[in-house]
């Protein structure tokens, strides 16, 4: 018997709901006085981020047949995108307040947080599929929102290599189908399948997931889309759609890959190498912020797929990865909430003398970006340092060197950002300032220094099974 309980879905359903309400309350609303749709979009996060943390004691199980998991993977993926989407409306506030299309961006930014939920909890490789698009089809609305020419450039890469990758996954989930006779995670019987095909069908799925998180070699559309469209569209972009598709890639190899002949494991650690490497070297000479954030996004993907590598060898694997996701999500979102507060800063060298003209901003910004590195005691720090003691538990010593090389290299680009925003500045001219995302950094800043001494307690609540049956 189908076991279906939609309650255990309510956060999903909250998303929903508001999101149906938001699009029918901006249509009768005036074209410039649309933040009712903005405080929405608040009120139903914190009321999923409540529903979720209500649930989260309860013991896992999956619903409707099986094909949805509710555990702690499901449960913190569900946590770190509301937190994230909350920080979003900091960074957003301020310059798409007033604007005519203001509830069309928050209806957006609703279904886009759905359908990364929906995927974090896929139990099921057609749920999955359904959930990558559900995610995908708002996130290149937002990356073309400002309808300018940069803007739709970098939304048109994002769309085509999407659309791409979209139909290698789907395609790869129908190999993966024909050969293990079902599509539940649970029910799929690959152990005795031919090798090759499923090989093929798991990288043609792993190569929709890839895209997602921005990972070698589906990296392309980050630094473009990040340096073209506008700063909190980007800091949205960067940070939600990587959280839950690290989730689902862990889900993924840990349900069905672990019998199997394939040699998934070294696959993971390549590419997780190579992620880190080529994001890090690409970031060096940056001169646009934006574009170095871009880059600094693909690096943090390859620390987080270490733990993906080990998902099957390690019990530090999951709530390691958990726990760097959470603090990825609220430096990185801390990073950007300092370019949104600074719209004409454009180049690091803009940056300089900002210590003078704003010097809570200026630490804000030292503060995300030297925690971005995984200096203690930011929540990076604690996160990073458990994936790596993961990954070498899980018997992966040369990729935990690679890793710690790569981290003290992207100390370079971090720290010429950093030097330049205290260096005397050429002009006294103080920079514009956008109060929202300003006081966006300063929360996001404080809590990646709060959360790094807490993490043995984080580490306490990210333990856990996934939900199988």
């Amino acid at each position: 018997m189908m076991k279906q309980d939609p309650l255990a879905l309510l956060p999903e359903i909250i998303l929903a709901l508001a999101a149906v309400v938001g699009l029918l309350l901006g249509s009768y609303l005036p074209r410039k006085r649309q933040w009712p749709v903005r405080l929405l979009t608040a009120l139903a996060c914190l009321g999923a981020l409540v529903a979720t943390v209500t649930v989260w004691s309860e013991p896992t199980r999956t619903v409707f047949g099986g094909t949805y998991a509710i555990d702690v993977a499901t449960n913190a993926g569900r946590a770190i995108v509301l937190a994230a989407v909350l920080l979003t409306l900091g960074v957003t506030a301020g310059e798409f307040r007033s604007s005519p299309r203001e509830s069309e961006l928050y209806v957006l930014v609703l279904l886009a947080a759905l359908g990364t939920i929906v995927l974090t909890g896929a139990n099921d490789l057609l749920l999955l599929v359904a959930g990558y698009l559900l995610a995908s089809i708002p996130l290149y609305a937002i990356a073309g929102f400002a309808k300018d020419d940069s803007g739709t450039e970098g939304a048109l890469k994002f769309y085509l290599l999407g659309a791409l990758l979209s139909i290698t996954m789907l395609a790869g989930a129908t190999v993966l189908f024909g050969v293990g006779g079902a599509s539940a995670y649970a029910e799929l019987a690959l152990g005795a399948a031919p090798t090759a095909a499923v090989a093929v069908g798991f990288v043609g799925v792993l190569a929709g997931l890839l895209f997602k998180m921005g990972a070698v070699p589906a990296h392309f559309w980050v630094p473009d889309v990040t340096e073209g469209t506008r700063p909190p569209a980007a800091a949205f972009l960067t940070t939600v759609p990587k959280i839950v598709a690290v989730i689902a890639t862990y889900r993924l190899v840990a349900s069905t890959m672990d019998d199997t002949a394939v040699d998934w494991p070294l696959l993971m650690a390549i590419i997780a190498a190579a992620t880190m490497t080529l994001g890090n070297l690409a970031a060096f000479f940056q001169q646009d912020v934006r574009r170095l954030l871009g880059y600094s996004t693909i690096s943090q993907v390859g620390y987080l797929l270490m733990a993906v590598t080990v998902a099957t060898r390690s019990s530090l694997a999951l709530p390691g990865m958990l726990l760097y996701l959470a603090a990825y999500a609220l430096t990185n979102l801390g990073a950007f909430a300092v370019v949104c507060a600074l719209p004409r800063l454009k180049t690091i060298e803009d940056y300089h003398g900002l210590l003078r003209h704003q010097p809570w901003l200026a630490i804000s910004l030292a503060v995300c970006l030297l925690g971005l590195v995984g200096t203690p005691p930011t929540a990076v720090f604690a996160g990073k340092l458990t994936v790596f003691t993961a990954t070498l538990d899980g018997g992966y010593a040369w990729l935990v060197v690679v890793a710690a090389v790569n981290t003290v290299a992207s100390l370079f680009y971090y720290l010429r950002w950093i030097v330049g925003a205290m260096r005397p500045a050429a002009s006294s001219t103080r920079p514009a300032l956008d109060r929202w995302s300003e006081s966006t950094a300063y929360v996001a800043a404080t809590a990646s220094v709060v959360v790094g001494p807490l993490a043995g307690l984080l580490l306490a609540v990210f333990r856990g099974e996934l939900a199988l049956m």
